[in-house]
């Protein structure tokens, strides 16, 4: 999902592209919110109408073309030819090797916004008392830090009777986002060596398993990729960063593409050969890193009228070609089954 702190900023700088661009998500732009709160410091009240979204690209600099595909070309370190790969996503990556190589094709997901029709982060809040957090608290976040921050909103709820089933309890209410549940049936019913299915998401570990358990959908991830969270002896959630990584384009704790390059590599690499193509179905402007490395067979499933869709679209209008995936914008999980199942047939 998109917006401020965790999910709203991507900026430019180097990479594994074919040239550099400067995106803002300005702070007034909220579908999400503890979102809202990250950099307005004030509640998003449900029901109430976001602030328009006008997201800015700047055209940095034009580099080199190049024929490799863009996500087997892991991006660099400024001043350095080595690319760059973090400690936790090589371990993740690495577990893959118990995966069938036959899958055809690699669809990724987010989970905020995406799989479920709220933000886990926001929806937790809930359970503090008189269902908001207080002001001193909203004002610590600081951007680009939203993990920490986060991380002290955990420890507040504790301190304020907030228990596991607590939590448990709200996660497994999160609604569905429509027709999400029937891709889901889709992608279950194709041919064994059709779909790999993988979730890059920065929410947590505990929230993401507490909802996909309740609905039966676990066993359809082959790999989750996300924060780590656990309750410690205290009965506090305790959450860690997912990852360190250089894209400045991304919160500190995870860049989704630095993710999804590492493990589409290893994953090449276990196969001996590609996927046919490469799948993206997310919402927010986090999710909007990963699709730029996508290729031109690719193709990138945005959440029509949110920060990824609206960020592509100024890259298509300020940079034409530039954006190299298929895009399809979908309302609802059975645009993304409609659109499956003929590129599926080809």
């Amino acid at each position: 999902m998109g917006g401020p702190g965790r999910r709203g900023h991507v900026h430019g700088g180097s990479g594994g592209f074919d040239c550099h661009i400067k995106v803002h998500v300005p702070s007034a732009d909220r579908r999400n919110s503890v979102s809202a709160l990250r950099e307005t410091g004030s509640d998003r009240h449900r029901g109430s109408e976001p602030a328009p979204f006008t997201p800015r690209l700047v055209v940095i600099r034009k580099t080199h073309e190049s024929s490799v595909h863009p996500l087997l070309t892991p991006p660099t370190v400024k001043g350095e030819g080595e690319p760059v790969r973090s400690r936790r996503t090589e371990i993740m990556a690495s577990q893959s090797t118990h995966i069938p190589s036959d899958k055809r094709f690699i669809i990724f997901f987010d989970f905020d916004e995406t799989i479920v029709d709220e933000t886990s982060d926001d929806m937790v809040v809930q359970a503090a008392p008189g269902h908001h957090l207080p002001g001193w608290l909203k004002d610590t976040y600081h951007p680009g830090r939203y993990n920490e921050y986060m991380q002290r909103v955990l420890a507040y709820l504790a301190e304020q009777g907030v228990t596991e089933s607590d939590m448990r309890t709200i996660m497994e209410k999160l609604p569905t986002t429509p027709g999400m549940l029937t891709l889901f049936q889709f992608l279950r019913a194709r041919p064994p060596q059709d779909f790999e299915v993988v979730l890059v998401s920065d929410a947590n570990t505990f929230f993401i398993e507490s909802w996909l358990r309740r609905t039966g959908a676990r066993q359809l991830f082959h790999r989750i990729f996300t924060n780590p969270a656990t309750f410690n002896k205290d009965g506090r959630l305790v959450m860690r960063p997912f990852h360190s990584h250089d894209c400045p384009r991304c919160p500190d704790n995870m860049c989704k593409q630095v993710v999804i390059r590492d493990y589409v590599a290893r994953r090449t690499q276990e196969r001996g050969r590609p996927y046919q193509r490469i799948f993206y179905v997310g919402d927010g402007a986090n999710d909007f890193c990963p699709a730029l490395a996508l290729g031109p067979r690719d193709v990138a499933f945005p959440r029509r009228d949110f920060p990824m869709h609206r960020l592509i679209t100024e890259t298509h209008e300020a940079m034409p070609g530039e954006f190299k995936a298929v895009t399809v914008p979908w309302v609802s999980g059975e645009d993304v089954v409609q659109r499956l199942r003929k590129l599926v047939a080809e």
